[in-house]
């Protein structure tokens, strides 16, 4: 195992597959599909390791072809399609080929609606391509880009997390304009990742949309405990510390699994000095972590109505709301009809307090839920 000199329960980043817990499924999974042309859709809640994931499949995609080029964008603080196509263009251009006179040469035959601009990365001295942008050529620039993309030769996997943010583009017709370049580029694979089931749905599973039946979908879950608990407790028997099975247990159905909220508890559990973590020891770790927290959950509320602040305390004590208007869960915490719960309900949901699973309605943010549940 390589060795880490900080903490192995990663809150942020990807160090390599010995600090990525399990998800070897959704891993072979992701890259069947990419190395057989199948571009993908990956829809999971925030903070449930998502990104993580596409790290991890970019790793053994280029353990296995040490040509690939993998990119990962991140495009939810882009508001239009020249910002989009910006962040595109500085993630990919000259990162396909050395920056030699010949490959200078190519790039400036290839892009006529800007100019590349060559200047040197101020960390590391190296060379480095951005582009000069025309805001009204974006579209253009655009398709030069996939066609600089796919003259490289170069097998490229290009993951767009927050895919949904293109909706909210003002330019008309930005879906159908990526699918008419996404289509003719078969060299270049796609990871379409976003945290908004309901947008992500919305554009590619509705038959009006330029991305329908265009991809292979992928719903990321929790972890599932066993593997979870066996990753976590090789890390603890490595340091020489030691993790109970009922310690464990307590971490996980305190927060359902949930990707980063488990991370966030084992590191602060694994950094603690006692070598074996009593159940109190937890128990007072996850209220000094919501204490950290109340001020931000208390600023919540200016944002929230009543009848929203009253529906989320509910949820958070329930855990798990099937029935969201059934007569027992209004008439249990004295809620208004069934129209106000609906409105709150949606609202919530927009603002990401809320999140429908299967099951039912949870609390987005599992450590607000501990503190609201101790507020009802």
């Amino acid at each position: 195992m390589k060795s880490i000199s900080t903490n192995p329960f990663l809150i942020t980043g990807y160090q390599g597959p010995d600090y990525f817990c399990d998800r070897e499924k959704e891993t072979a999974s992701l890259m069947s599909a990419l190395k057989n042309g199948r571009n993908i859709t990956l829809i999971s809640p925030r903070r449930m390791g998502k990104t993580g994931l596409i790290k991890n499949v970019f790793y053994y995609i280029q353990k296995e072809n040490k040509s690939a080029a993998c990119f990962y964008l991140d495009i939810f603080s882009t508001q239009n399609l020249q910002e989009f196509v910006s962040l595109l263009g500085r993630s990919v251009l000259g990162k396909l080929d050395t920056l030699s006179q010949s490959t200078l040469k190519s790039l400036f035959s290839f892009f006529k609606s800007c100019r590349p601009v060559i200047s040197a990365d101020e960390i590391t001295g190296m060379p480095s391509v951005t582009l000069d942008f025309i805001p009204e050529r974006s579209e253009e620039t655009l398709k030069e880009i996939f066609t600089y993309l796919n003259q490289s030769g170069v097998e490229c996997y290009i993951a767009i997390d927050e895919f949904q943010q293109i909706m909210e583009y003002p330019e008309k017709g930005v879906e159908g304009l990526l699918r008419s370049y996404i289509q003719f580029t078969p060299n270049v694979h796609f990871i379409f990742s976003g945290s908004k089931k309901h947008l992500m749905e919305s554009i590619f599973f509705s038959i009006k949309r330029p991305f329908y039946q265009s991809t292979q979908k992928l719903f990321l879950a929790p972890i599932p405990y066993t593997p979870y608990r066996e990753f976590a407790k090789k890390l603890f028997d490595e340091k020489k510390k030691t993790l109970q099975e009922d310690i464990f247990h307590e971490i996980y159905q305190s927060v359902k699994g949930h990707t980063w909220y488990m991370q966030y508890l084992l590191n602060r559990l694994y950094s603690l000095p006692q070598q074996t973590p009593t159940i109190e020891l937890l128990h007072t770790l996850i209220q000094e972590i919501i204490q950290e927290e109340e001020y931000t959950y208390q600023t919540y509320f200016q944002f929230l109505t009543s009848n929203q602040i009253q529906l989320l305390k509910a949820i958070a004590k329930e855990e798990i709301v099937n029935e969201i208007n059934s007569a027992t869960f209004i008439k249990k915490y004295d809620l208004k009809g069934a129209s106000s719960i609906n409105v709150a309900l949606k609202s919530l949901i927009n603002k990401e307090f809320v999140l429908k699973e299967q099951q039912g309605y949870i609390v987005y943010d599992r450590f607000l839920a501990i503190w609201l549940k101790g507020l009802v």
